[in-house]
């Protein structure tokens, strides 16, 4: 039986940023996952956006560290070279019926902290000539990364302060005792004892604390699968900054990002599922069409080809309101050395470095 002071479970952007966050705190954790390489599952499938914190309701966890490490995020950017623009993004009504729901996302923001600034249809296409709107907010914190480049460089600071790496090791057991958690990795019997254990599996965190022997199932919440449809755009883009809708349920609508290099890309929606599936399915094209028009009038015809597909590492489900983050600690479960991050969704990678803060703080 090895001995290891902390384990975390899982190397997407959430436990990369856990591992530095310990790693830098002069702790050496080992750093376990399931894929060949970091980062491949939600990480790799986001927007990559910068959210500003404006649809999170007041106090919440998702608020409050959304706003806390969208500053954090765009500082270690500059400061490590990760490629990153503060491109600023609309926000709009499409229709007069719907200015109340837009002066209401405009009182959350406030109480978030979040600045932003309402615009009329003649002052919006000042900004885009493209847009159609009877109504925006511009959000001017708002922004997109490269999130494999931030993830490089967590990677990078935590292996340089003591962290280790190990791809291809999935967890198959973990027995939770009074001195720390067992844990058996690729099918072996349990072969790691880690005084500290921090669950960021992500897509798979509800699955894994199942398994948690020693941990009481009323702890778990279920895993709902809730997948996202992106589709791109041929040709540039008329657009500077990123376009969104009001939200709708379970999401933020059909919105138009950029990446680092000016392309468009459009999603995600909502597709609720039994089990994940990350296959596009082109006829959802016309669906996506119709929204786009509704802000993008000019969209060329047959100018959107299948791009990819996310799962939501969500714990809610259709019809349900939106879950907050979970950092389920002892407080929780009465188990003093594990954490279990459930419902890590966006906005994930905005929050990830105040989330790892916070994370590490409550280990006391």
């Amino acid at each position: 039986m090895e001995d290891v002071d902390a384990v975390v479970i899982g190397a997407g952007v959430i436990g990369l940023a856990v591992a530095r966050e310990l790693a830098l705190s002069g702790r050496a954790p080992l750093l376990l996952e399931a894929a060949e390489h970091f980062g491949t599952a939600t990480s790799a499938r986001s927007s990559e956006v910068i959210h500003a914190g404006i649809y999170y309701p007041q106090g919440s966890l998702k608020a409050r560290l959304c706003v806390a490490g969208r500053e954090r995020l765009y500082e270690f950017s500059r400061k490590r070279g990760v490629p990153h623009r503060r491109c600023g993004k609309l926000i709009v009504a499409t229709a007069t019926a719907q200015l109340p729901a837009l002066e209401a996302l405009a009182a959350t923001a406030g109480a978030n902290g979040v600045a932003l600034v309402a615009l009329e249809a003649a002052a919006a296409r000042r900004l885009e000539p493209e847009l159609f709107c009877v109504a925006a907010l511009h959000s001017p914190s708002s922004g997109i990364l490269d999130s494999h480049a931030y993830m490089l460089a967590l990677l990078g600071e935590a292996e340089a302060a003591g962290a280790t790496l190990a791809t291809g090791s999935t967890v198959t057991r973990v027995v939770l005792e009074s001195a720390g958690a067992l844990l058996g990795v690729n099918g072996c019997e349990p072969s790691l004892r880690a005084r500290t254990l921090i669950n960021c599996a992500g897509l798979q965190a509800p699955g894994l604390a199942q398994r948690m022997e020693g941990l009481a199932q009323a702890h778990v919440p279920r895993a709902w699968f809730a997948k996202g449809n992106y589709f791109t755009l041929s040709g540039p883009p008329p657009f500077r900054h990123l376009i969104y809708p009001l939200p709708e349920a379970g999401g933020l609508g059909i919105h138009l990002t950029l990446d680092l290099a000016g392309r468009a890309r459009f999603g995600p929606d909502v597709e609720w599922l039994e089990s994940a599936d990350y296959a596009v399915d082109p006829a959802r094209a016309a669906h996506f069409e119709s929204a786009i028009r509704a802000y993008w009038p000019g969209l060329p015809h047959a100018a959107l080809a299948p791009g990819y597909a996310a799962m939501r590492p969500r714990i809610f489900g259709p019809g349900q309101a939106a879950a907050d983050f979970r950092i389920d600690d002892a407080s929780v479960h009465r188990v003093p050395y594990l954490i279990n991050l459930f419902g890590i969704e966006s906005p994930g990678l905005t929050a990830s470095l105040a989330l790892a803060s916070e994370t590490v703080a409550r280990l006391g």
